[in-house]
């Protein structure tokens, strides 16, 4: 009776090496694809983070109407009606036909729709532009600084815009660091604190933008003599 060879060692070993590298290369393709999760999970979490920075106030949104202002009211579709007005201190002013009309505390866009709704039955071309030509913009100055007082402006200027118009600081006293802007808002006092040595540094900083009225008091070092 003839017997058929049983499988020999090199053939046993030749099929633990085929399993062994059947095994490894599954183990390779688990660990390719973690390692492929893993950088794009670490890459998101440590790739630089870039901080918003603040961006000054948009003024067009903040203006209001005050006294003193200069005001133009165009009417594209009846250029006869075109006016040009001061502001009076009673917050007034007089347009013809209609009247006088009370216009402090508004914007231009409210004061344009409040004139297109005044000259609804006079305008075929219902449009109208209103157009701040100058604005008083007074803010008072006071503290350790070589002029202190009242600053009118045109327009909306920076605390430091401010104090340079006062002068400048007095550097033997001022406290650069502790500058505090005070402002009244809906009939409460708010406190503003600023560093302004760090623009004066020339290191990266946010302009603080006024608003009429504003107070900048500009407080001495502290010093025990």
């Amino acid at each position: 009776m003839t017997r058929r060879p049983s499988a020999g060692i090199g053939e046993r070993n030749l099929l633990a090496k085929k399993t062994n590298v059947a095994h490894r290369l599954r183990l390779a393709g688990v660990a390719a694809m973690g390692f492929a999760v893993l950088t794009a999970f670490t890459g998101c979490q440590t790739a630089p983070v870039v901080e918003p920075v603040e961006q000054a106030p948009d003024h067009s949104e903040a203006i209001s109407l005050r006294e003193g202002d200069v005001v133009k009211i165009a009417f594209p579709g009846a250029p006869s009606l075109d006016t040009t007005q001061q502001i009076r201190r009673d917050g007034k002013i007089a347009l013809s036909p209609v009247g006088e009309i009370t216009v402090v505390g508004m914007t231009p866009a409210e004061l344009e729709k409040e004139v297109l709704k005044l000259y609804a039955t006079q305008l075929i071309s219902k449009e109208v532009t209103v157009t701040v030509e100058s604005s008083s913009f007074p803010v008072f100055v006071t503290g350790a600084v070589i002029r202190p007082g009242k600053i009118s402006s045109d327009h909306p200027i920076t605390a430091l815009e401010a104090i340079m118009e006062a002068g400048g600081f007095d550097y033997t006293k001022a406290n650069l660091k502790a500058v505090v802007v005070v402002r009244t808002e809906e009939g409460r006092v708010k406190n503003y604190t600023l560093n302004l040595k760090l623009a004066l540094e020339g290191k990266q900083s946010e302009p603080f933008y006024l608003k009429p009225s504003d107070i900048i008091y500009v407080p001495e070092k502290f010093s025990w003599f």
